[in-house]
C-alpha cells in the first residue's frame, strides 16, 4: 500500500469520527497527531495499515517509552491507535484488529484539584470589593462553574437562549455536540438574574449579541484564557494562591463537593456530561481521601502514639481488683 493510500485511510477514520461522533476539532487534531506518527512507523518498517499485527503495535509502543515519553502521552497514542484499527476492522478494510488486545502502558491518573467549601465562600466574599456590573458578571461566571460544574469551553459559548428561566436550568452543549439540561440551585439563578440587566446595559451603545457573556474580541464572546484570568484575580483578592484556581478546578470541586454531600454517582455523571461513568468515579477517590484523613485527624487509634498507649498493660495495682 503505498504512502497516500495509508493517508486516505487515516483521512477517512477521521471523516468518520467527526461526522459519527461529532469529534471536537481539537479532539480531531490529537487523533491525527497521533496517527500520523503511528502511520509513519509502519511505513518505515514496510508495513501498511490494514496489515499490522499486534506486534507491531507492541514495538511502536515499546518505541515510545524508550524515546521517554509519559505514560499518559503513550496511553493517549493507544487509544488512538485502537478506535483506527476498530474502525479498519469494523468497515471491512482490514481482516483483523491488532490492537483490541493490547494493553496499555498504565499510566497513574492523578486526583482532580479542588478548593474547599470554605475557600469557595471565601471566594464569594471577595466579589464584594467589585464594581456592580463587574461583580455581576464575576458572580455569574463564578456560580456556573461551581454551581453548575460546567466545561469552560461550556460557559464561554453558551447562547444567551441557553438560559430557561421558568425551568431554572441551562442547555449546555457539550463534548460531542451532546446537549444535556442542567438544573440551577437558587444561588446561580440569583446570580444569572442579576447579571442580565447589567449585561444588556454594557451592550446598550453597540449591537445586539447572541452570547451569554459578550465580548470584544474576535469570537465575540468571553474566552477562556480570560475567565482564567478573572478568576486567577478573584483568588488573589480572597487570600488564596491563584496557583490552585482554574475553570476546571471549579468543575471538579462541584462534583466532588456534590459526592460529599450525597449525591450518587451516576447523577454526578449525568450533570458533568460524562460519557462514561468511570470518569466520574475519579471523584470517588478525592471522597476516599477526606474520609482518611479525617479518619487519622480524629480516631483516637489513628495516632501511633495513641496506639502505643492503648497497648500499654496496666500497672499491677490497677490490675488488682
Amino acid at each position: 500500500m503505498s504512502a497516500a493510500a495509508a493517508a486516505g485511510l487515516l483521512e477517512a477514520f477521521l471523516e468518520a469520527v467527526s461526522i459519527e461522533r461529532g469529534g471536537a476539532r481539537n479532539t480531531l487534531a490529537a487523533y491525527r497527531a497521533d496517527l500520523v506518527d503511528y502511520v509513519r512507523f509502519l511505513t518505515a518498517r514496510g508495513v501498511a495499515p490494514l496489515q499490522a499485527t499486534t506486534d507491531d503495535v507492541r514495538d511502536y509502543l515499546e518505541r515510545l517509552a524508550k524515546a521517554g515519553l509519559a505514560r499518559a502521552t503513550s496511553g493517549r497514542r493507544l487509544s488512538a491507535i485502537r478506535q483506527f484499527h476498530r474502525y479498519l476492522f469494523a468497515e471491512g478494510f482490514a481482516p483483523s484488529d491488532p490492537a483490541a488486545k493490547v494493553s496499555g502502558p498504565g499510566a497513574s491518573r492523578p486526583l482532580p484539584r479542588v478548593v474547599s467549601e470554605a475557600e469557595v465562600t471565601r471566594l464569594i466574599e471577595a466579589l464584594d470589593a467589585r464594581p456592580e456590573a463587574e461583580r455581576a458578571r464575576l458572580s455569574c461566571l463564578l456560580e456556573l462553574l461551581y454551581g453548575a460544574g460546567l466545561r469552560v469551553s461550556e460557559l464561554v459559548g453558551l447562547p444567551l437562549s441557553a438560559y430557561a428561566a421558568k425551568l431554572a436550568a441551562l442547555r449546555v452543549r457539550g463534548k460531542g455536540g451532546k446537549e444535556r439540561v442542567l438544573p440551577l440551585g437558587t444561588a446561580a439563578v440569583a446570580a444569572l438574574e442579576a447579571y442580565l440587566p447589567a449585561r444588556a446595559q454594557a451592550l446598550a451603545e453597540g449591537p445586539g449579541s447572541p452570547w451569554l457573556f459578550p465580548s470584544r474580541g474576535a469570537s465575540g464572546h468571553l474566552t477562556r484564557h480570560r475567565v482564567g484570568q478573572l478568576l486567577k484575580e478573584l483568588a488573589v483578592a480572597a487570600g488564596i494562591d491563584p496557583d490552585r484556581l482554574s475553570p476546571h478546578v471549579l468543575r471538579h470541586a462541584y462534583a466532588s463537593h456534590l459526592l460529599a454531600h450525597g449525591a450518587d454517582l451516576r447523577s454526578v455523571q449525568s450533570l458533568l456530561g460524562h460519557a462514561d461513568v468511570s470518569t466520574t468515579q475519579i471523584y470517588t477517590h478525592i471522597e476516599a481521601e477526606r474520609l482518611t484523613q479525617a479518619v487519622t485527624a480524629h480516631h483516637p487509634l489513628a495516632d501511633p502514639e495513641r496506639r502505643k498507649s492503648a497497648r500499654r498493660p496496666r500497672s499491677a495495682a490497677n490490675s488488682i481488683r
